[in-house]
């Protein structure tokens, strides 16, 4: 197994990752309203192959809170056959390890008992609003540089 930057894997194969792990009817989720029309992040963005086969992914997004950036973390996705392997924690660690001070705070809609061995929480996000349902204690955001940000605000795709 070796990790690859996203950029480097066709559309078609992470698609079928992604249908593998989330089902196909993922594209209705509140999450692709929020990333819509944006290119991912291209230093946090990564695969893992194993020989050929894609089994994992990360991708990451340009949002805003109002008017302050934000990366949007997801989707972290395993194959189905491949879960329970560490693999999303690998993930997880080879994003956070590629970025840099100059990256804005971090910002999924996930599982807290998960997410917050990365230093994930939902502190801070109550006052922010979706385009799309989403449970307020799934809201997560990572800021370690302490960045201000809206207290109230619409989240929505980075202009």
């Amino acid at each position: 197994m070796h990790n690859t930057p996203l950029s480097g894997i066709s559309a078609d194969r992470l698609n079928a990752l992604l249908d593998d792990a989330f089902g196909a009817d993922r594209r209705v989720r509140t999450a692709y309203l929020l990333r819509k029309g944006m290119a991912a992040i291209d230093h946090l963005s990564f695969g893992i192959l194993d020989d050929d086969a894609l089994i994992a992914s990360i991708q990451c997004w340009p949002v805003r809170v109002g008017m302050a950036d934000l990366v949007l973390v997801g989707p972290v996705a395993v194959a189905s056959h491949r879960q329970n392997e560490g693999l999303g924690k690998r993930l997880m660690q080879l994003m956070l390890n590629a970025a840099t001070a100059r990256d804005a705070p971090m910002v999924m809609i996930g599982d807290p008992e998960y997410y917050g061995r990365f230093g994930f929480e939902a502190k801070g996000t109550s006052g922010w609003t979706l385009p799309g349902p989403w449970e307020p204690r799934r809201l997560l955001l990572r800021n370690v540089e302490m960045v201000a940000l809206p207290i109230h605000a619409m989240l929505s795709p980075a202009d």
